[in-house]
């Protein structure tokens, strides 16, 4: 009998993607050819679409699913919209989203193939890499809800109604991610966590689904419009399931020892200190002239400083708020910077953590072409 290979999983903290000229760049060519014939339907007209890697494969994930993604898999999502309504011309969000368990094949097709559907796009996206848990708020704003599940294309679908076994028990995590764009709407992030106490936090609303019975619990500081959204989310599995579950409701500090109990722990974990200050940004020039890529510190940061000739990495990576690594690259910089503009962001933040400086190496990252500058970039530039 033949033995199954586990693919080789992409762990984010200590595997940076290598691109071109690399094995995984070849194999990719070998699996998907130079042709990507999922690009002949990308988007013609404000909306949006994605894709699921599936090996070496691009396969248009069914709209039914949208806002649904599992840890095991990587995800490409384009956004296409109009920045005035009476032009042709359209904009575009390119995102590649990578699951905590995705495989290193499945995370290094999905870098490869989003920097694919930019050329194909005539380099007009701005491109954006996103690691689970890390989502930036322009993705997370494209879902009115937005799950994060165990499983994916290698294990099958875990529908999040589907009742678990009796002795299996699934623990999400419901919180509230506001749109900034419109203050108005928000998404409701559900994520499905280890069932431990670890993966409570204080300020949120969690879901312990139990087959049978499910159970919320209300943490101390939970808004009322979380736990009104969570218990939609509750409504809405007891429904798929003939409204055979019993549901449960626990305030903190009343019954919270139950649900604890039901996690194996005795108390809520220790909150830990959350820093408000706001980070000061740091702009560098990107070089690969000597073949290896360097990054040279230029200040003071400013709009000024950036040349057309070159590219251009802007840290805000340790911001308490809004933290993001941005990448700008110039009309006449090299084609490797181009094109590699996000892998060599990759290797700016693991730099940052071999020397011991502060670096969340999951951070957003989003590479824009001159002339495609986001509000986001400006921002931080002007505010230096």
């Amino acid at each position: 009998m033949a033995h199954l290979t586990k693919p080789e999983s992409y762990n984010i903290e200590d595997s940076n993607i290598a691109l071109l000229g690399s094995d995984l760049e070849k194999r990719v060519r070998e699996h998907a050819g130079d042709q990507e014939h999922a690009w002949g339907s990308a988007l013609t007209a404000p909306g949006l679409q994605i894709w699921r890697i599936e090996k070496f494969t691009v396969v248009e994930w069914p709209k039914e699913r949208y806002g649904s993604f599992y840890d095991g898999d990587s995800y490409i999502v384009l956004h296409a919209y109009k920045t005035d309504p009476k032009e042709d011309e359209l904009s575009y969000d390119l995102h590649f989203w990578l699951g905590a368990e995705t495989s290193q094949d499945e995370a290094g097709t999905a870098a490869y193939k989003t920097v694919e559907l930019d050329d194909h796009l005539h380099g007009a996206p701005v491109q954006h890499r996103e690691c689970q848990g890390y989502e930036s708020p322009r993705f997370l704003s494209y879902f009115p809800r937005f799950v994060s599940l165990h499983g994916g294309v290698s294990t099958g679908f875990h529908h999040v109604s589907a009742r678990p076994a009796p002795d299996v028990h699934r623990l999400f995590h419901i919180s509230i991610a506001a749109n900034r764009a419109h203050p108005a709407k928000s998404t409701l992030a559900i994520r499905e966590v280890p069932t431990a106490a670890k993966s409570l936090v204080e300020g949120d609303v969690f879901v312990l689904d139990r087959g049978t019975d499910i159970w919320q619990l209300n943490t101390k500081e939970s808004t009322g419009k979380e736990k009104f959204r969570a218990a939609e989310f509750v409504q809405s599995i007891v429904n798929e399931r003939d409204g055979q579950p019993e549901v449960t409701v626990f305030e903190e500090g009343g019954g919270l020892y139950k649900f604890l109990d039901a996690l194996g722990a005795q108390s809520m974990p220790a909150r830990g200190a959350k820093s408000e200050a706001k980070a000061t940004a740091t702009l560098f020039r990107i070089s690969d002239e000597t073949g290896s890529v360097q990054f040279e510190a230029v200040t003071p940061v400013s709009h000024a400083l950036l040349s057309t000739n070159d590219a251009f990495l802007l840290d805000h990576s340790t911001d308490a708020a809004h933290p993001a690594i941005y990448v700008w690259v110039g009309k006449n910089a090299s084609l490797k910077e181009r094109r590699l503009a996000i892998q060599y962001a990759q290797a700016h933040l693991y730099g940052k953590r071999a020397k011991g400086e502060p670096a969340n190496v999951a951070v957003s990252i989003i590479k824009m072409n001159e002339g495609r500058e986001t509000e986001d970039f400006l921002a931080v530039l002007n505010a230096n």
